[in-house]
């Protein structure tokens, strides 16, 4: 229970307890992962009919603007909850406004990635901001202790708004500069915020790992949700096939390997800022490279069963690539958040050469055989995890 929660109707916002025992995610926030997974969901799908329509580069490009958005909304909310979750009614309203902006971007994503059309992801975007230039409003009236830090947050935010909100109005190419421009804007400001004052934002380490590995564990339910759903329709029309089931066996293996290769090792821990904001930072490209495997997979199924533009060789490399990324970034965030097994990353690194490998003699083997074969290769880089680990504690 939040011990600062003074009445249903009306808290006080003066942080939390960092050091908060059996500190668990609420309600409310798991509510508000759903709401996000729905816009994670359309941009794999969006990802998935690029890369079966043969637009692999435009579509991987579009993906990760669209993307960014998601996550950095995400994120924001994430970190300030685990600060200044009072769970009120200001607190649960502004909230709800989030999630319905994350619905707003979410039907943008169409027009964005079909019809480079920003505007109403801009929109949504914008609406979850502003609920949060709002929260840290409040918090800056009632955590005098860190009123500094929240009032650059709030200024940052909005400021970084008009931008957002300029940029639809800049000229094709240079809507890609001020869109780059904006990205390190937003990414500078909770650095800006929190290294200015005397004191940072109370976030609750073991929550924020909670929170980060319950939406890994959802976006990777997409997963399997999108091959199903490839699989399913390929299977009404054709029927099983020899490749089907070797794909949907290789993607199952996939699935659950990358799963526990993520809850390897011990509780994240954060000592400074910088690692903090690294191991948060770096999850951007796990959550995308997740997605980004649904994405992939069924665009296999679809190539298996001989339709859009995609070979069955590309679609190959469209399962290794956002799979090998997964790995090697992960390895590095184990390190950074010491959650890693002991041992050097030596599993990671050539499971995601074996992948690539893989994806590359996807002619010989065959689609199915391929994805099969990085399913086996994602599990031995497991085994090849829980081993070393097991031999450095002995």
């Amino acid at each position: 229970m939040n011990d600062i929660r003074t009445s249903a109707w009306r808290g006080v916002m003066t942080g939390r307890d960092p050091g908060e025992e059996h500190r668990a995610s609420t309600p409310l926030e798991l509510l508000f992962d759903l709401c996000f997974v729905v816009a994670v969901s359309q941009a794999a799908a969006q990802l998935h009919h690029s890369l079966g329509e043969g637009h692999a580069g435009a579509g991987v490009l579009g993906y990760a603007m669209v993307f960014f958005a998601i996550w950095w909304a995400w994120m924001n909310f994430t970190w300030f909850a685990s600060s200044y979750d009072t769970d009120d009614v200001p607190y649960r309203l502004l909230t709800l406004l989030q999630m319905a902006g994350v619905l707003v971007l979410a039907a943008g994503v169409s027009d964005a990635l079909d019809h480079y059309d920003f505007t109403l992801i801009t929109v949504g975007y914008v609406i979850m901001r502003v609920a949060m230039v709002v929260q840290w409003a409040r918090a800056s009236r009632e955590d005098p202790a860190r009123r500094g830090t929240a009032l650059r947050y709030a200024a940052g935010i909005a400021a970084v708004q008009v931008g957002w909100v300029v940029r639809l109005a800049l000229p094709h190419p240079f809507d890609y500069a001020g869109f780059a421009l904006l990205v390190v804007a937003e990414l500078a400001v909770p650095i800006w915020a929190e290294s200015r004052g005397p004191s940072v934002t109370p976030w609750h380490p073991g929550h924020i790992a909670e929170r980060y590995g319950l939406f890994t564990i959802i976006v990777l339910g997409e997963v399997i949700l999108a091959t199903l759903t490839g699989i399913r329709s390929a299977v009404s029309e054709h029927g099983l096939s020899v490749s089907l089931g070797l794909i949907a066996g290789g993607a199952l293996l996939l699935v659950f390997a990358l799963w526990w290769i993520y809850f390897t090792g011990s509780e994240a821990q954060f000592p400074t800022l910088r690692t903090a904001l690294t191991w948060g930072y770096g999850h951007y490209v796990v959550f995308a490279a997740v997605a980004g495997l649904g994405a992939g997979l069924e665009a296999a199924v679809g190539a298996a069963e001989h339709h859009g533009h995609l070979s069955p060789e590309h679609a190959a490399w469209a399962v290794a690539v956002p799979a090998a990324v997964y790995l090697l970034v992960l390895a590095v965030l184990h390190r950074v958040g010491g959650t890693a097994p002991q041992g050097p990353p030596i599993p990671a690194v050539a499971g995601a050469v074996a992948l690539l490998v893989l994806a590359a003699l996807a002619g010989p083997l065959g689609l199915g055989g391929a994805i099969l074969g990085m399913g086996l290769t994602v599990t031995a880089v497991l085994a090849g995890y829980l081993i070393t680990d097991r031999r450095a504690r002995a």
